[in-house]
């Protein structure tokens, strides 16, 4: 019998955190949203899943929550769990066809897909990690996020390498490469090998699905604590390579949410022209991930030296800019930076230095 994901496993949790943040009980909680006590339970748990209640009535939800005082982050998040939920329960659809996964619809942003790798990583959304401890706390052992049982976990990475095996052709590597990213958070121990060996069996014909091939190769390989090939993705796809630098600013820019409207396939990355997106938000996400512990740090060294190349003006105001000018010092006296890492960051603060002139 083909094993079944709780189907509201992330979207309850996430209502569960909610109800902590405001101090309330599942009772409380229950005559504020007009419901029953078991009902509340049930979806905090998946039991009862928050992805079959009516839109309607979620409306009417997630109003009553406003009205509460729920940050907009957290309501946001909801918005995302119940997503991201979808598309798992969508996954382990043994009678769905491969070719025709949800995960192939539209290019994934980092909203949807830190929510998403939530119960495969086991680390919280930023929304989450940014909240204050619970204003009542928790009532004997609790799980610290969304959890997948060993046989939910099993199933979800089998599915996932059949859909990257079955995904094949241009036409379906948007899904692949999705794909291929979830299966990068598999701690089985052959995992890293499969990882690999679908890697090298991938033949792009054209220019950009080759350079996100390298890109997908080198995440997935920092992730997992080898960052040669991220410095090789970097001298090779990016470096002195104008298309590369302009796809690794449209992909990253797309990935923290500067563009709004949602792509539903690759293509936009290839565009040579970047939109006129700010910049803020992007460089804030770059500045936080430039520590030792981050598997992208040289990725994100290179892309905000690329990013101050095409928006200058990014050094002149906002917390962003603030933020970058404090850890600067910090950043070079680390013993983990590359040579290159370590020029792009004194070239960095040169242009600090003239703009602050």
């Amino acid at each position: 019998m083909p094993m079944r994901l709780r189907a509201g496993l992330i979207s309850g949790y996430v209502l569960r955190v909610i109800r902590e943040q405001q101090g309330h009980t599942q009772e409380e909680s229950a005559e504020h949203l007009q419901v029953s006590p078991d009902t509340i339970a049930g979806w905090e748990t998946g039991r009862r899943p928050l992805t079959a209640v009516p839109v309607g009535q979620m409306l009417r939800h997630r109003h009553r929550l406003m009205q509460l005082g729920t940050p907009a982050a957290l309501l946001q998040t909801l918005d995302r769990a119940l997503e991201a939920d979808v598309l798992l329960a969508a996954v382990l659809d043994e009678d769905a066809p491969v070719e025709g996964s949800p995960l192939g619809t539209m290019v994934m942003q980092r909203d949807l897909g830190e929510v998403l790798a939530w119960p495969l990583n086991g680390v919280p959304p930023q929304s989450v990690r940014a909240l204050p401890r619970p204003a009542r706390p928790r009532r004997g052992p609790a799980p610290s996020g969304p959890e997948l049982t060993h046989d939910e976990r099993r199933a979800f990475f089998t599915r996932m390498r059949r859909t990257v095996e079955q995904a094949r052709g241009r036409e379906h590597f948007l899904l692949r490469r999705q794909a291929l990213y979830l299966s990068g958070y598999d701690r089985a121990p052959e995992a890293a090998e499969w990882l690999a060996h679908q890697q090298r069996t991938e033949r792009p014909d054209d220019w950009l699905t080759r350079w996100l091939t390298a890109r997908s190769v080198a995440a997935v390989a920092a992730r997992q604590g080898d960052r040669d090939r991220m410095t090789h993705f970097i001298d090779t796809a990016l470096q002195d390579d104008d298309a590369g630098e302009a796809a690794n600013l449209n992909y990253w820019a797309y990935w923290v949410g500067e563009m709004r409207c949602l792509e539903l396939s690759d293509d936009f990355i290839a565009d040579r022209t970047l939109r006129p997106w700010p910049g803020d938000k992007l460089l804030t996400h770059l500045v936080q991930g430039i520590t030792p512990e981050h598997g992208y740090m040289d990725l994100n060294i290179h892309s905000v030296w690329s990013l101050l190349q095409v928006r200058p003006n990014l050094l002149r105001s906002g917390a962003a800019a603030r933020a970058l000018r404090d850890r600067l010092p910090i950043m070079l006296d680390g013993r983990e930076l590359s040579p290159r890492g370590r020029r792009e960051l004194e070239s960095i603060r040169y242009a600090i230095r003239l703009a602050e002139a």
